[in-house]
């Protein structure tokens, strides 16, 4: 299977274990990483609650470095999700629509990027 980001293809690699699944990138290398890996836990429920699924996508990526001790590092993103068992499609869409558009605003840019916690 392949998942398009942007405009790079991230092909999926063996399986770790069923619930997880590693995708490499186009600049996946031995020593260059380029990786996407999902991953799922599923709920469990006790006898008063039913449980959250969890998911997750942990993106990590080999960067050239300027003005720093080494020439490159691995920068990593990481998102988990938990969803209630029992949530509505609509109530899930609503809250992976606000955490993607959360992450493309500039006051989340400038957290990642300058440590800003008040912007």
């Amino acid at each position: 299977m392949t998942i398009t980001i942007n405009t790079k293809a991230y092909n999926a690699d063996a399986a770790t274990s069923p619930n997880s699944v590693p995708y490499n990138g186009p600049a996946q290398t031995i020593s260059i990483k380029d990786r996407l890996e999902l991953a799922r836990t599923p709920p469990k429920g006790n006898t008063v609650y039913s449980g959250n699924a969890r998911a997750r996508a942990k993106l990590t990526r080999t960067l050239a470095l300027t003005g720093a001790k080494t020439s490159s590092a691995d920068a990593i993103a990481d998102l988990n999700v938990s969803v209630p068992v029992g949530s509505s499609d609509a109530n899930v869409d609503t809250v992976c629509d606000d955490l993607a558009a959360f992450a493309g605003s500039a006051t989340f840019k400038n957290l990642v990027k300058k440590q800003l916690l008040n912007y």
